[in-house]
């Protein structure tokens, strides 16, 4: 390894961690996926065990010997000798050994020379089989979530577990049965294709999309946004537009849609890392050549005839990201494509979403009588966002009583620091005003 190793620097054990670990968010699907594509699927969790141990032992030998001059290179060296060693020790590999054993430095070779634009193809497509494979239709969608997180985004599962808000050990027992599906059904390692491929397509889309979702707004947790999250789910989204398997209209409605919503993450949260509402935001922190990309994917879209659920929300998402301001805002026309979303997806998180596009178009009487509806279905009574929508219509009618009333509830029930700071924030402001009413 000494030849990617040339004139190392002894770096801080901090900077090597935040390297390592930036590095490895790059790198472990990338690894993770060569891997399978030799091994086979039916071996992921060997892959995944190799690509680990690569990343510890970087932990183990940067801060001492210094960070190498090419770090990628030097984890996918000792993936590598990892995996040969494997080979070596099992009976069953011994046959395909050389075969394995040539692939192997094929790939480590044009991984420090720069990449091969051929070799650089087949990876992308090891990857996307690996994708299509955690989506299989055998595994469930919380374990696809999670498989996918895992194998192609090297989390790990103390991380998956805190942003789905669930225990270490549910993750593990989700990854263990999704593996063992592949196993019992001999998943294939391979993009599907003709009447397969449709289907399997909305799995994978639907798994991106909520991961990006988990990301944009984090259930749990200090803060509401989780960055690393959505920049995973764009990466991936990307990759999959970009491979003629998945240039399909609805994939880049997607990428669209991520990438018009990802651009405004940098004015979401103030100084202190408190939550902004929309109509707060510095727009002159938003991300312009990302919203130029959403744009453009959003164009790409236009070019099929069905229009689904993610077209419509991208639609939305440019409306909001067109606007100079708040007040500019073409509420008009996000009303109704909330009226097209909602016959595509009548949901109640659409209906509430709809309400409060209605009451910037017709006022806030008109949102509270469209949140009635959403209410009285019962749905989203455990949903803190149906009382502060609640809350912000009162407050806007001067009822400042029952906005408080609703605020107060929509405390008791959000979980993430951040929210809670800003609705206790609308609950001081409500409280203010009754206190001047009353003197």
């Amino acid at each position: 390894m000494s030849q990617v190793q040339d004139r190392p620097e002894v770096a801080p054990a901090g900077d090597v961690s935040r390297l390592a670990d930036r590095l490895f968010r790059h790198e472990a699907g990338k690894l993770v996926s060569v891997l399978t594509g030799i091994f086979g699927i039916d071996r992921l969790q060997m892959a995944e065990d190799v690509v680990q141990e690569a990343l510890i032992r970087a932990l183990k030998t940067w801060p001492f010997y210094g960070i190498p001059e090419n770090p990628a290179a030097w984890l996918t060296q000792t993936a590598k000798h990892l995996a040969l060693d494997i080979v070596r020790r099992e009976k069953n590999f011994r046959e395909k050994e050389s075969q394995i054993a040539v692939s192997m430095e094929r790939w480590t070779g044009d991984s420090q020379k720069g990449e091969d634009p051929r070799f650089e193809t087949e990876i992308g497509d090891q990857a996307l089989r690996l994708m299509f494979a955690c989506c299989h239709p055998v595994i469930p969608q919380e374990s696809q979530t999670a498989l996918a997180l895992k194998t192609l985004c090297g989390f790990g599962t103390l991380e998956i577990a805190k942003a789905f808000l669930t225990s270490e050990a549910a993750i593990a027992k989700r990854l263990t049965r999704a593996r063992q599906k592949i196993r019992e059904h001999q998943v294939p390692f391979e993009i599907p294709s003709g009447d397969e491929l449709p289907p399997r397509l909305t799995s994978v889309l639907q798994t991106i999309y909520l991961l990006f979702n988990e990301g944009y707004k984090a259930s749990s947790g200090d803060g509401v946004v989780k960055e690393d999250l959505c920049q995973e789910a764009i990466r991936l989204g990307s990759a999959l537009a970009e491979h003629p398997v998945g240039n399909r209209p609805r994939t880049h409605a997607l990428v669209a849609l991520m990438q018009l919503n990802a651009a405004r993450l940098p004015a979401r949260m103030d100084a202190s890392g408190g939550i902004l509402r929309l109509r707060d935001q510095d727009r002159t922190l938003w991300d312009r050549s990302l919203i130029a990309r959403g744009l453009m994917h959003l164009a790409h879209s236009a070019e099929g005839e069905t229009v689904s659920e993610y077209h419509l929300q991208a639609g939305i998402a440019a409306c909001h990201c067109t606007a100079p301001d708040y007040e500019s805002t073409d509420w008009s026309r996000i009303l109704s494509l909330y009226d097209q979303l909602a016959l595509v997806d009548p949901s109640p998180v659409v209906a509430l979403n709809r309400a409060v596009a209605l009451a910037n178009v017709e006022g806030p009487q008109a949102g509270m009588e469209a949140v009635e509806a959403v209410v009285e279905g019962g749905q989203l009574d455990a949903y803190y966002l149906l009382h502060a929508v609640l809350g912000e219509f009162e407050a806007q009618l001067s009822h400042f009583q029952s906005a408080a009333h609703h605020i107060r509830k929509a405390l008791q029930l959000a979980e993430v620091t951040s929210e809670r700071t800003l609705l206790s924030e609308r609950l001081q402001e409500c409280e203010r005003q009754l206190a001047l009413a009353s003197s």
